[in-house]
C-alpha cells in the first residue's frame, strides 16, 4: 500500500508540475539555471524585462500578477503543509492519513489551476494574446524550477 501511496504522490507532483520540453543540451540546463537565479534576485523585475511590457499595459498586468502571486502563495503553502507534515511524521504512513494527505494536494493543485485560469481569462482582457502566452510560459518554466526543488527537498515516502 505504501509504494502505491508513494506512486501516486510522484504522480501527482508531476501531473502538477507543468510540462517543459527538455532538448537535452547544455543551453537548456544553463537557461534553467539562469531563470533560477533570476526568479530568486527578483522575480517581478525578471518577468518585467522579459515581458517588454509598455506603460499601458504595465498599469494593467501588475494587479492581475499581484492577485495571482498571491493566490499562487496559498496554493503553495497548503501542498508544502501536507508535504512537510508528512515527512515530520515519526510514524509509519496509514491509510487514512495518505488519504487525507492526498486530499490536501489534490486541492492544492485544484486551487492554483483555477486560479491559472482566472489568470488567462483577465490577461486576455488586457494584453494582446502573444505577451498572454509569452508571460504564461515564463510562469510554467519558474513553477517547473520550484517543483523540481521541491522535488530534491523531500525526501521519497517510505
Amino acid at each position: 500500500m505504501k509504494k502505491g501511496v508513494a506512486a501516486l504522490l510522484f504522480a501527482v507532483a508531476v501531473i502538477a508540475a507543468p510540462s517543459v520540453r527538455a532538448e537535452g543540451n547544455v543551453a537548456d540546463v544553463t537557461d534553467m539555471q539562469a531563470l533560477r537565479a533570476a526568479v530568486q534576485a527578483d522575480k517581478k523585475t525578471y518577468v518585467a524585462s522579459t515581458l517588454g511590457l509598455t506603460d499601458a499595459e504595465a498599469k494593467k498586468f501588475w494587479p492581475i500578477y499581484d492577485a495571482y502571486q498571491r493566490d499562487l502563495n496559498i496554493s503553495n503553502r497548503k501542498r508544502n503543509l501536507a508535504i512537510e507534515g508528512l515527512i515530520a511524521r515519526d510514524k509509519p504512513l496509514t491509510d487514512p492519513y495518505a488519504r487525507s494527505l492526498l486530499k490536501d494536494l489534490f486541492d492544492a493543485d485544484d486551487m492554483e489551476i483555477r486560479s491559472r485560469r482566472t489568470l488567462q481569462s483577465r490577461l486576455l482582457k488586457a494584453l494582446p494574446p502573444k505577451k498572454v502566452a509569452r508571460y504564461l510560459h515564463l510562469e510554467a518554466k519558474i513553477r517547473a524550477a520550484q517543483a523540481y526543488e521541491i522535488a530534491v527537498a523531500f525526501p521519497l515516502l517510505k
